[in-house]
């Protein structure tokens, strides 16, 4: 599969951003790179906009293999929704002050929301510098096995990678046979799902753990994927809802568990995952021009929001919790590399 998303213009190629003769040797290096592609100190709406669109810019890279890049991208993207109650407690100058309005508690369920946003930004300091490291090395694989074996909570992540990269080997072979290109495709998925099944167990779970009934309930109800394509008949086709899915496929499982499906239970989310949001992502990547529609508005966002500046808080000599001084957010990034 080919993508004709454009590449993300706010970051260089990958050789620029790490050159070979500066490439860290260990984990810490390397989030540090992947933290420097974010704006730093930056307000939440910013961040989640950049996350977003480092993961549209890494599964461009290689979209054949990363396609949980491309399901974060989206996921992240959708996270901006639950976002929404920080915005009524911004100032004049759009800034918001999230330990001010954590320790405020004025609006209803802050603390969730905030659990929100921090998991959305574990995921990304947790694996996107995988994905990274494995783009930008001579031998990618090589160079995670030596980075990630003697890590037991890298062992999945590595275990994904090491099919992930059988898989692109074979379609990079121009006489491996169709039957071996299809059974390599198959391979490259089964990785990706690895990956997608750490971030939900080592990553999501400890997070959503922390929730409470009420916004636990909320999220079940309101779950739901649609991949961002546009025009009625394409949402239906690739919409699920996991409250939808949980009392009707999910129904014999629902019986056997004897409890209400909750999208904050692992058993009960990641059914749903592999059985109708992945189902309905691969229908989506195997259709370039969707794919690449979705990317595109990812990318575009980020783009857009670039030329406004990202609203920082007022040095403690200021004696103000809160300033009007912008700084734009992808040049702040940029300078520091």
């Amino acid at each position: 599969m080919t993508t004709e998303v454009p590449r993300d213009e706010l970051l260089p190629e990958p050789d620029e951003l790490v050159p070979r003769d500066r490439m860290p040797d260990t984990i810490a290096g390397w989030r540090a790179v992947a933290g420097s592609l974010l704006s730093d100190p930056c307000c939440a709406f910013h961040r989640n906009v950049e996350i977003s669109s480092r993961y549209a810019w890494i599964y461009m890279l290689q979209p054949a293999s990363f396609k949980w890049a491309a399901m974060a991208a989206i996921a992240s993207h959708h996270v901006r929704l639950a976002l929404f109650p920080f915005r009524l407690d911004t100032d004049g100058t759009g800034y918001v002050d999230i330990p001010y309005s954590l320790s405020h508690r004025k609006l209803l369920l802050t603390e969730d929301v905030n659990t929100i946003r921090a998991t959305n930004n574990a995921i990304f300091d947790d694996i996107f510098w995988v994905h990274l490291a494995y783009v930008t090395a001579g031998d990618g694989i090589e160079r995670l096995r030596t980075l990630l074996q003697a890590d037991r909570h890298y062992a999945p992540v590595l275990a994904g990678f090491e099919a992930i990269d059988q898989g692109r080997r074979v379609l990079a072979d121009g006489m491996a046979s169709a039957d071996s290109r299809h059974a390599a495709c198959d391979l490259i998925w089964e990785g990706n799902v690895e990956l997608l099944e750490h971030e939900q167990r080592a990553l999501v779970q400890p997070c959503f753990d922390r929730l409470s009934c009420t916004f636990a309930r909320l999220v079940s109800i309101g779950a739901a994927t649609s991949f961002e394509v546009r025009g009625l008949r394409r949402e239906v086709a690739y919409f699920t809802s996991f409250y939808l899915y949980s009392l009707s496929k999910g129904i014999p499982a629902a019986l056997r568990a004897r409890a209400w499906p909750r999208i904050t239970r692992f058993d009960d989310r990641w059914r749903w995952l592999v059985t109708s949001v992945v189902p309905r992502f691969q229908r989506l990547d195997a259709d370039s021009p969707l794919v690449d529609a979705s990317l595109r508005r990812i990318a575009d966002e980020a783009r857009d929001f670039a030329s406004y500046p990202c609203i920082l808080p007022h040095s403690p000599a200021d004696g103000s919790r809160r300033t009007s001084q912008a700084r734009l957010w992808h040049r702040n990034s940029r300078s520091r590399r």
